[in-house]
């Protein structure tokens, strides 16, 4: 098969964008913690993430989340190409702070859950789940 100097530029090209890809993914989810956090320090722990170590199906991972005196969680999954799956808001009559729900994960990534405290303080947990099939069309 001959390259002509085109067909050589468009596979660096390419080979450039899919390096460059996975950099902005993570800037996404970045960005929407700092939307949510509104620039503020975000402290470890103080939140409590339950996911599976290992998904056999990255289709459907079971995700639940609590935090004490939460008023609002979101939840991430940063290597996915929309990074946000959902925020939780709870209210002052809220009889528990807590959630579970299914995700779709693109591989083996971070899950993480950003809780906003009653006192306007900020808590995070961050959980790596291996998938072993590919969700979102992998």
């Amino acid at each position: 098969m001959d390259f002509t100097r085109r067909d050589t530029l468009a596979l660096g090209a390419g080979a450039v964008a899919l390096t460059v890809l996975p950099f902005r993914v993570n800037a996404a989810g970045e960005d929407a913690i700092a939307a949510f956090t509104g620039g503020a320090e975000v402290a470890e722990g103080g939140v409590n993430l339950d996911a599976p170590e290992i998904a056999e199906n990255g289709n459907t991972v079971p995700i639940g989340v609590s935090a004490e005196g939460a008023t609002a969680i979101m939840l991430l999954a940063m290597g996915n190409p929309t990074p946000g799956v959902a925020t939780f808001n709870y209210g002052e009559l809220a009889g528990s702070t807590m959630a579970s729900t299914r995700i779709r994960l693109a591989g083996t990534q971070d899950v993480v859950a950003i809780a906003k405290m009653a006192d306007g303080s900020f808590a995070k947990a961050t959980k790596n789940v291996k998938v072993t099939i590919g969700g979102c069309g992998g």
